[in-house]
């Protein structure tokens, strides 16, 4: 039993939007293929970009179809508030009800029933400004602010921030799910799946709720997110084939590779859950966070990273050696791969004695705040079926990350660490082991 959580909290539905489709299936069967979702970009114009492919989640066009099976009185809310809804929101909400309609929720209080949800800011396109900022170019083609108020503004749709808001995930699925218990959301990109599922385990065990959606929504693939991230990370671009462009912790990685999706689970308190008959997947027992930043703002991510898991293996009461595999961040990137290696070996050891590290990343690249979530169920769908699936690309070693790189044939035993880190230094981890 975790310290200090007499309610236990268990996994009972899951639901995505990936590059490797949007089943558990379909992720499964893409992670034992060892095939990438990596491909030239379709979804958004290139031509101003720095790389020209990515990891789309192109099975997801946002039409209804994409949300499940859904209630009749829901399906038609969901049709009609699609209008308010940008890409990335439209993929959490699509992903929270997938995993509604996995767990099969029934009988439940819907006081006691809340959603954390996980986003990045969300950026607008550039086409919801272009009417305005037309209007207010002077003589010389030069945007004029001060003719914004007056002639630009009113170009912009009165309902445009309302697709953006990253509130606003968390908002839609509580609303038409009449979901009234606690209700928050997160914005620390990359660490914002973990600190969801985190923060809706401790809602859950310190009796505040007894079911949560948790889940995470993120993308790379934008216009402006593309170009914020050029300035921030090392990304993989030229003439390289893009199926081997993401190789977490391999000597010849480029940097990271673009990526959408979006994730959610259904956390529940284990009696209730067993009460209703739930199918329960695994349990949540530990999780943890810490940011490691220095005067000079710069991240270090390898302390980061170790704080973060020896604080989540400390709320799951359980030592290094007892993990089963650790889901790494991989990035992809030379020094966060080396950094987090840095990390990652000063608590489990060397690859002689370390449990095996994967990194999903290496099949669909970096899908912002919704990266932590599928790579959970990537592991948790390995715990269940045993194999564990190896890190793609990784072909020369790096002696900088003389890692337990996973490997076809390694088994993923009963438990998991799964982490992530920002470009600023904030790491999450969350601990997850076998249903029992």
């Amino acid at each position: 039993m975790a310290e200090n959580s007499p309610r236990r909290v268990v996994i009972t539905g899951m639901g995505l939007v990936s590059p490797l489709g949007n089943s558990d299936e379909s992720l499964w069967n893409a992670l034992q293929a060892q095939r990438s979702g990596v491909a030239p970009l379709q979804g958004v114009p290139t031509q101003y970009l720095p790389s020209t492919f990515g990891g789309e989640a192109r099975d997801f066009t946002g039409t209804i179809d994409d949300f499940g099976d859904l209630d009749k009185e829901i399906k038609r809310n969901i049709r009609k508030n699609l209008k308010v809804m940008c890409r990335e929101i439209e993929m959490g909400v699509a992903a929270a009800q997938l995993a509604i309609a996995h767990a099969n929720l029934s009988n439940i209080n819907p006081d006691r029933t809340g959603v954390i949800y996980g986003s990045d800011y969300i950026m607008t396109k550039p086409d919801e400004f272009v009417d305005g900022v037309r209007k207010c170019l002077d003589e010389n083609g030069e945007f004029d602010f001060t003719h914004w108020g007056d002639v630009g503004l009113g170009e912009v749709t009165p309902l445009w921030l309302l697709k953006y808001l990253p509130n606003m995930p968390a908002s839609h699925i509580a609303i038409y799910n009449d979901f009234r218990g606690p209700n928050n959301s997160i914005t620390v990109r990359e660490a914002s799946s973990n600190l969801a599922i985190g923060e809706a385990y401790a809602t859950i065990a310190r009796g505040w709720a007894d079911t949560l959606i948790a889940g995470a929504t993120g993308t790379r693939v934008h216009p402006m997110r593309t170009i914020h991230m050029a300035l921030q990370e090392e990304i993989a671009q030229g003439d390289i084939d893009p199926a081997g462009a993401s190789r977490p912790f391999d000597k010849n990685r480029s940097g990271m590779v673009l990526g959408e999706g979006a994730g959610a689970i259904v956390l529940e308190e284990y009696e209730f859950a067993v009460k209703r008959g739930a199918s329960i997947l695994g349990e949540v027992v530990g999780y943890g966070s810490s940011t490691v930043i220095d005067r000079e703002h710069v991240a270090h991510y390898d302390r980061a990273i170790e704080n973060a898991i020896v604080a989540a293996l400390r709320k799951a009461d359980m030592k290094p050696a007892e993990v089963g595999h650790i889901h790494a961040h991989g990035l992809s990137t030379q020094r966060c791969d080396a950094e987090e290696a840095q990390g990652l070996i000063r608590l489990f050891g060397a690859a002689e004695t370390s449990p095996p590290v994967t990194a999903a990343k290496s099949y669909f690249g970096n899908l912002g705040a919704g990266s932590g979530l599928i790579e959970l169920m990537s592991s948790l769908l390995a715990v269940k079926h045993g194999p564990l699936f190896p890190v793609l690309n990784h072909e020369t070693v790096d002696p900088d990350c003389r890692l337990r790189i996973a490997k076809s044939g390694d088994a993923a035993g009963d438990s998991f660490v799964n982490v992530n880190v920002t470009p600023q230094g904030q790491a999450s981890a969350v601990v997850v082991r076998k249903a029992s």
